[in-house]
């Protein structure tokens, strides 16, 4: 199990919860032990494939921004890479993605990481059928809009509820996957009990995690990976993310 990291996704980037000073700290410290995996950025060319020239140009005129959201792309892809070759990894990453469409964005996002990362796989020929689960408290939009006319790729948001209907949903939606070549996960941790969401309980995270980490073996060889998107409170986020860890590795 592989964590991709770099020690500027700590920086404050603006004033928006994600960007909030200590919430990565707060994750590693859970995380020790870990093998880590410093990546590169994403190249504008990786962005173009999912975002136009038009938005691309946007985020250029917040240069800071503009920096760390091609780190953060460039942590998905290298996520996604290392899961190709059979081993999982967990993008430690900020900023989140995936309300970040082709022409737009907003919460907190810039570029889709998830959606890059995935996206890049596709044209290179080196996947052809992919899923995306979301675990975030939020719908991704942006990654919904993204893929809307790419049959190949299937996302798909896990319903609201509480622990018992977020683990039955998730084990319908991958049950009815009869084939894929990758798994990759919109990791949120929004939806926790002492956090924004006030639903799940930290045991929830580590049964997803299971479920997906099953189906990976299952329908795709293992080939899975997953990219942090939300989750604010900082006394719970990084047990959350350990256990969904835990059970995902």
């Amino acid at each position: 199990m592989k964590i991709i990291f770099h020690e500027d996704y700590c920086k404050q980037y603006s004033s928006d919860p994600a960007a909030a000073p200590g919430r990565i700290e707060a994750i590693l410290r859970e995380l020790k032990g870990y093998d880590f995996v410093e990546p590169q950025p994403a190249s504008e060319d990786d962005i173009e494939l999912v975002h136009s020239r038009a938005h691309i140009r946007y985020v250029k005129e917040m240069p800071e921004i503009y920096r760390i959201a091609l780190l953060a792309a460039g942590g998905a892809i290298k996520a996604s890479e290392i899961a190709l070759g059979g081993e999982p990894a967990f993008g430690l990453i900020r900023p989140p993605g995936h309300h970040a469409s082709r022409d737009s964005c907003w919460g907190f996002c810039y570029f889709n990481n998830i959606a890059v990362s995935i996206e890049r796989l596709r044209v290179l020929g080196r996947i052809r059928r992919a899923v995306i689960v979301d675990i975030d408290l939020h719908y991704g939009d942006g990654t919904a809009n993204i893929f809307a006319e790419t049959p190949e790729i299937i996302y798909h948001h896990v319903a609201l509820g509480d622990g018992e209907s977020f683990l039955s949903d998730l084990a319908g939606f991958l049950n009815s996957i009869k084939e894929c070549d990758m798994i990759a996960v919109s990791a949120g941790f929004d939806r926790h009990k002492e956090d924004w969401g006030g639903m799940l309980e930290t045991d929830d995270y580590k049964r997803a995690a299971e479920l997906i980490r099953e189906f990976s073996e299952a329908k795709c060889t293992g080939r899975r990976y997953a990219v942090l998107e939300g989750g604010y409170n900082h006394e719970v986020l990084g047990r959350n993310v350990r256990a969904f860890i835990e059970g995902f590795g």
